[in-house]
């Protein structure tokens, strides 16, 4: 069984008794490795997949769970469903598109490290969180009015034509 298999097995048979070990154990990995990286997002991150299991104290599936969260953040996504212990690799990371993402997944817990003061400016952040907020903004249609014209076309107004019934 891949270590992505292993992955997706860990995370879909939680049960109410198992959840808060595993998520414990899961949001303290992310949480260090998020630190590590951010503390100097200059450096990228490189390495074979055992190494960075080990440079972040992550057991390898904990890992690839990061790696599976985080690649819709990369600057090139990856297939880490084929990867195994030995396997290279190299993130681009790209840090706005990390925000937004936390954000998205109300991950407070790691939106709000303070280590983020290294790499986005308490401006660019506040941008993206006030993106973030008008991509969740619902925006109602107009409805026509009755004597507006109809959505159909049929050059009629819309309480003759579609409105009627």
């Amino acid at each position: 069984m891949t270590l992505y298999e292993q992955w997706q097995d860990l995370i879909n048979n939680q049960t109410d008794e198992t959840f808060e070990a595993f998520w414990k154990e899961y949001s303290s990995a992310e949480t260090r490795i998020y630190s590590g990286i951010l503390a100097d997002p200059d450096k990228k991150v490189t390495g074979t997949f055992k190494e960075l299991a080990e440079k972040y104290q992550a057991n390898p599936v904990i890992l690839m769970g990061f790696l599976d969260g985080i690649n819709t953040s990369l600057n090139n996504e990856q297939d880490f469903a084929v990867f195994d212990e030995r396997s290279e690799i190299d993130l681009e990371i790209n840090y706005e598109k990390l925000y937004f993402n936390m954000l998205e997944a109300k991950a407070d817990y790691l939106y709000t490290l303070p280590q983020w003061e290294n790499v986005l400016t308490e401006g660019q952040r506040q941008e993206i969180a006030k993106v973030w907020k008008k991509s969740k903004t619902i925006v109602k249609e107009k409805e026509p009015g009755r004597n507006d014209p109809c959505l159909c076309g049929s050059g009629k107004k819309y309480k003759k034509c579609c409105g009627a019934n």
